[in-house]
């Protein structure tokens, strides 16, 4: 599983253990009849995560995004890195890239299924 992360301004130490939750028991991959019904931690497979402040983009005005909503690196990579401890605590290996490098990242969706999880009471938190 391939985990874009973006971090906002106002996500807490909660909206990181939140998603983190959701995600290693978000039933997205088929059972044996063929229905979403497993979670990653079901097929034992493990997790990629990548921190993506671009998820944070304001668009809403123009044609240049903006990122004022993104959380400061100083307070977005502590948060990253609890997600990251947060999913290993769960039994899922994880890896990573690095914390705001540019990296080339490639992906083969399988499906294709591509969520998007909000923490609870931030819009702005995307995974």
């Amino acid at each position: 599983m391939l985990v874009l992360l973006g971090i906002a301004g106002p996500d807490s130490e909660e909206d990181v253990r939140y998603l983190a939750r959701k995600t290693a028991d978000l039933r997205i991959f088929e059972d044996g009849d063929g229905k979403m019904n497993l979670s990653l931690r079901d097929t034992g497979g493990e997790m990629m995560v990548v921190s993506q402040f671009t998820l944070v983009a304001d668009t809403r005005k123009g044609n240049r995004p903006g990122f004022g909503g993104a959380a400061p690196p100083e307070n977005a990579e502590p948060l990253y890195e609890l997600f990251v401890k947060e999913i290993k605590g769960q039994g899922i290996g994880v890896k990573t890239g690095i914390f705001g490098a540019r990296m080339a990242v490639s992906l083969e969706n399988s499906g294709p299924v591509t969520i998007l999880l909000e923490s609870k009471g931030h819009r702005e938190c995307r995974m």
